[in-house]
């Protein structure tokens, strides 16, 4: 059969977007030009902040003072999960040295970037796990220099368990200034920071522009838009279970699509029913996002069996997606496009977003056909390297030279030929193109 929408989406991510790249060009020429003190203007004007801008040593200890200790807890409970597994990601990066030809040795060796910048939103929500994914991962990865940067709230400053995580994380400095301006800090290295060879976390339409922009100055991990969740499951699937889990989802923003893909007709309709109730259960602006994530966004799919779920899933390449049902097994082999894989109802995206080990800064918009998420690799430069004998540069030496000539690199042939003319005097070689 073909596939059936019982629940079709009337809006995709980019419905309705808005062109902000012209105002966020205009903040960064803006800031490049006038430094510290143009930045300073536009967190007058968009943060409603005139506090230190770099925290302090005292400030820092002030803040981690108002962090109630079973949060603590459950921060560095967070923190060594992800730093455990980003330590075992940075071990699957090994050097290498191999002998080409006799004589030939090329390798590579991972080198960390020097400076990452960390953007961790503190807007409509606190982020706290923002700062434990990108900070940790930046540290472990070994960067000289972290920078975490978040938006102060009025009379508040940056949200202390923001703070907290952040510095037991290891930034090195912690800054409160948030959108295109904190971007704009990092990546230009104002108020004495170092400039920024990668730019790391999620952020609001205005952030994930300047690091598109910026993108080739400095690196960045991704261009990232609305978050996505798409769930597998099949008849025997908790049908509650996979509704809370698309609701959980849908609470990210208005904008956020959630997918159910089934081969069950009565799975798919016990869910449809049971979301609105558990919206309506939320806190009001929960509720809001939810509702309209759930209305303008959400699809219900209908697939003949699972191999064709198993296709529909890798054509939306989903940056969360979550597998109830059985032979997980068989799942796991098949995927092939994803951010994040959740297999069976024991785990939930909520715990890769929070606290289970695996980062939460993914692909959205179906980049996941091309990229994985954000990992320890972000941070490392893969460089080669090559060292030869005067006998093992020999055979390379002559078909360089006649390579560059069919090319009409003259200079590259020439190269070539004054190491044989050195390492080889009075050896004839047939150098020309055609030889």
């Amino acid at each position: 059969m073909a596939r059936e929408y019982l629940k079709k989406a009337t809006l995709t991510a980019q419905s309705g977007a808005s062109d902000v790249q012209d105002i966020v060009q205009g903040i960064l020429s803006d800031i490049e030009e006038g430094g510290d003190a143009k930045a300073l203007e536009y967190a007058a004007k968009f943060d409603k902040y005139d506090g230190n801008v770099i925290l302090t040593a005292e400030e820092i200890e002030a803040a981690c003072a108002r962090v109630p200790q079973k949060l603590k807890e459950d921060i560095q409970f967070a923190h060594d999960n992800v730093k455990r597994f980003a330590e075992a990601q940075k071990s699957t990066l090994v050097d290498v040295e191999v002998e080409v030809q006799p004589g030939l040795i090329a390798g590579q060796k991972a080198i960390p970037v020097n400076a990452a910048g960390c953007y961790v939103p503190g807007g409509r929500y606190s982020h706290i796990a923002s700062a434990i994914m990108t900070v940790t991962t930046a540290k472990v990865a070994g960067c000289s220099h972290i920078t975490a940067t978040s938006p102060p709230r009025p009379g508040l400053g940056v949200a202390p368990a923001i703070v907290y995580a952040a510095h037991i994380c290891g930034a090195d400095k912690i800054m409160a200034l948030g959108g295109v301006q904190g971007v704009a800090a990092m990546t230009f290295g104002l108020f004495g920071l170092p400039k920024a060879n990668i730019l790391v976390g999620p952020g609001n339409q205005f952030v994930a522009e300047a690091k598109r922009i910026l993108f080739g100055r400095v690196g960045i991990d991704m261009i990232a838009g609305p978050t996505d969740s798409l769930v597998l499951a099949d008849k025997d699937a908790d049908a509650m279970i996979v509704a809370v889990d698309l609701v959980s989802q849908a609470e990210h923003g208005y904008n956020s699509p959630v997918w159910l893909v089934t081969d069950s007709r009565d799975m798919a309709e016990k869910v449809m029913a049971l979301v609105p109730d558990l919206i309506a259960d939320l806190p009001e602006l929960n509720r809001e996002n939810a509702f309209a994530a759930w209305r303008d966004y959400a699809e219900v799919i209908l697939c003949e069996d699972r191999e064709d779920m198993a296709a529909c899933s890798d054509e939306y390449a989903p940056e969360h997606l979550t597998v109830q049902a059985q032979d997980l097994d068989w799942w796991l082999g098949r995927l092939s496009c994803y951010g994040s894989l959740f297999l069976g109802e024991e785990t939930t995206v909520s715990y890769g977003d929070k606290a289970a080990g695996t980062n939460h800064v993914l692909p959205t918009s179906g980049a996941a056909t091309y990229t994985g998420g954000l990992s320890v690799h972000k941070y490392m430069k893969i460089v080669t390297w090559q060292r030869s004998t005067p006998e093992g540069s020999k055979r390379v030496a002559e078909a360089t030279a006649r390579i560059s000539r069919l090319e009409g690199m003259e200079g590259h042939a020439r190269a070539a030929d004054v190491r044989l003319a050195k390492y080889f005097p009075g050896e004839n070689f047939d150098l020309t193109a055609e030889g």
